[in-house]
C-alpha cells in the first residue's frame, strides 16, 4: 500500500513538472536549439570551399543550397540541417562528404515593460531574465520581479511561460514581459 501511495505521488510530481512551463526554460539544453529566421548559420563543407556558405535565415526559413536547391532549415537543429546536406550530398556529388553546421549569430531577444531600455538585444549562449535585464539597463524600480512572463514559440506555437524566475533560460527570439509592481 505505501509503495502505491509513493508510486502516485511520484508520478504525480512528474505530470506537475512536465506541465510547468518555467521548468521547461529551466531545462533547455541548445542541442535542443531550433533554427529560426534571423539566426546566421555556417555551413562548412571540408575540401569543398564552393559548397561552403555563411547565411542569414530569411523569413521563409528556406536557403538555397549548391546542388540540392532550397532546403527549408527553420524548425531544424543544426544538427538535423547538418544531416540533411550530408545525405543530399553522399553519393552524387561527393563519396563520404564531412560536413559542419554551426550557428554564428543566433536572432535577437526582446525585452519590454518595466525595464530601463526596452528592446531587441543581441542573444548571447547562457542568458538568464536578470542578465536580459542587465543588457537593457536593468529594472525599473516599478518592476516587479516575480511577475515576469516570457513569449516563446514552442512548435510553431507562441506560449506564454508564467511565472518566470529571474533565473531562468532566455533563448533567441524569445520575448521577455517585466509587469509593474503596484507598490
Amino acid at each position: 500500500m505505501k509503495i502505491r501511495v509513493a508510486f502516485i505521488l511520484t508520478c504525480l510530481l512528474g505530470i506537475l513538472i512536465l506541465l510547468n512551463p518555467s521548468a521547461h526554460a529551466e531545462t533547455f539544453n541548445m542541442g535542443q536549439y531550433r533554427l529560426g529566421s534571423g539566426d546566421v548559420i555556417k555551413v562548412t563543407v571540408y575540401g569543398q570551399g564552393d559548397l561552403s556558405l555563411e547565411t542569414r535565415l530569411p523569413d521563409t526559413g528556406i536557403i538555397n543550397y549548391p546542388f540540392l536547391g532550397d532546403i527549408k532549415a527553420v524548425g531544424m537543429t543544426a544538427a538535423q540541417l547538418e544531416n540533411a546536406i550530408y545525405l543530399g550530398l553522399k553519393g552524387d556529388y561527393l563519396v563520404n562528404p564531412s560536413i559542419s553546421v554551426s550557428i554564428v549569430e543566433y536572432r535577437p531577444f526582446f525585452i519590454d515593460g518595466e525595464i530601463k531600455k526596452p528592446g531587441g538585444y543581441p542573444y548571447q549562449p547562457g542568458l538568464s531574465v536578470d542578465k536580459a535585464a542587465a543588457v537593457a539597463g536593468g529594472y525599473t524600480q516599478r518592476a516587479a520581479k516575480d511577475n515576469i512572463k516570457i513569449l516563446r514559440e514552442i512548435n510553431g506555437v507562441q506560449k506564454e511561460l508564467s511565472p518566470v524566475k529571474t533565473s531562468d533560460t532566455v533563448l533567441p527570439g524569445d520575448i521577455v514581459r517585466v509587469q509593474q509592481s503596484f507598490f
